[in-house]
C-alpha cells in the first residue's frame, strides 16, 4: 500500500480528521452550583505504556480547570501518578495501601493537595504491591477500594483511578468501585490484541460484582498521523468499537514526558500545546456525553 503522507495540523492529526473533530467540538461546560456525589472512573488497560497515567493526570487537571472537584487515586504500586504530580509517595507513611489494609483509617487523612486548584491525589508507593496477596483471604476482598472511597463521595465530582497494567485483584477492586471505565489504547497493532480480554473482564465484573459498571469509552492515544500504521489502527478501532471510541484523539508528543519530569500536568506546563488542547477537549467530551457532571 502506498504510504502517502497526509496534510497535518499542529497536533499531528491528518487535516481531514482534524476538520471532522472540529465539527464535533464540545462546548465549555457550565459551572456547577454544587459538588458531588462523585462518579468514579477507572483508567484501565492491562497493557503498560498506553497512556493510562498521562490520561489520568491530564484529564483530571482539565476537569479541574472547568471547575470540577477531582480526586485522583494512584492505584499502581509504581506510583507514577504520584510522582507525576510531585508527591513524594515513597516518603509517606500513609498511602492508599494503608487505607486498604486498615478499615479504621479515614482516606481524608491520606489525600494530598496538588499544585492544580481543585485536583487532589490519594498517593501510592511500592507498599501497594503487597495488597493483592494480603487481600486474597479477606471477606469482600473485591470491595476494599469501594469501602475506602465511600466517605469522600460527596466531596468530589469525579474520582479517576489510575490502575496498574494488570487484570489482578487491584484492578478488579477498581472496576468494582467504578461507575465507568476509560480504556486508553495506543494506536499500535499489538495494543489491540488485549482489548478483547479486558472487555471480557469488565463484563464479568459487571455481571458478578458491579451491575452499574459501564464502558465510558476507548481513547486512542500516542497517535502519529504521519504514519500509515497509526492511521490504519485508528481506523480499525473506530470500525470495531464504533460509538464507544471517543472522538478526541491524543497525539504522540515529547511534551508529555517533559511535563512529567516537571511534575506538572501538560495543561499547566504547556497550556497552549496540542496535548493540553486535546485533554481539555476530552474533558468537554466527557461532560457532553454525561459521563461527568
Amino acid at each position: 500500500m502506498n504510504d502517502v503522507q497526509p496534510t497535518l495540523d499542529v497536533a499531528g492529526v491528518p487535516s481531514s480528521a482534524a476538520a471532522a473533530a472540529d465539527a464535533q467540538d464540545f462546548a465549555v461546560p457550565a459551572p456547577l452550583e454544587a459538588h458531588g456525589p462523585a462518579r468514579i472512573i477507572a483508567m484501565c488497560n492491562q497493557k503498560g505504556g498506553v497512556g493510562k497515567t498521562t490520561t489520568t493526570i491530564n484529564l483530571g487537571a482539565a476537569l479541574a480547570e472547568y471547575g470540577r472537584r477531582v480526586l485522583l487515586v494512584d492505584f499502581d504500586p509504581q506510583g507514577a501518578a504520584s510522582a507525576g504530580l510531585g508527591i513524594p509517595a515513597h516518603e509517606l507513611d500513609s498511602t492508599i495501601y494503608t487505607a486498604l489494609m486498615d478499615s479504621s483509617v479515614d482516606v481524608r487523612t491520606i489525600i494530598q493537595a496538588t499544585s492544580v486548584p481543585g485536583l487532589d491525589l490519594v498517593p501510592a508507593n511500592i507498599d501497594l504491591s503487597a495488597a493483592e496477596l494480603q487481600l486474597v483471604n479477606e471477606v469482600g476482598r473485591e470491595q476494599a477500594l469501594t469501602r475506602v472511597l465511600r466517605p469522600i463521595m460527596d466531596d468530589y465530582d469525579v474520582v479517576l483511578v489510575d490502575c496498574q497494567p494488570s487484570l489482578g485483584l487491584l484492578t478488579v477492586n477498581a472496576l468494582t468501585a467504578a461507575h465507568g471505565v476509560i480504556v486508553p489504547l495506543e494506536t499500535e497493532f499489538f495494543a489491540l490484541r488485549g482489548v478483547a480480554l479486558l472487555l471480557e473482564t469488565i463484563e464479568k465484573v459487571r455481571d458478578r460484582l458491579n451491575p452499574r459498571l459501564r464502558t465510558d469509552g476507548i481513547l486512542a492515544t500516542m497517535y502519529d498521523g504521519r504514519t500509515l500504521h497509526s492511521r490504519e489502527v485508528l481506523q480499525r478501532v473506530q470500525e470495531t468499537f464504533g460509538d464507544d471510541v471517543f472522538t478526541t484523539v491524543i497525539g504522540r508528543t515529547i511534551k508529555f514526558p517533559d511535563a512529567s519530569v516537571a511534575t506538572e500536568p501538560i495543561t499547566s506546563y504547556a497550556p497552549s500545546h496540542a496535548g493540553a488542547v486535546a485533554y481539555r477537549r476530552l474533558a468537554r467530551e466527557l461532560v457532553a456525553r454525561g459521563d461527568v457532571a
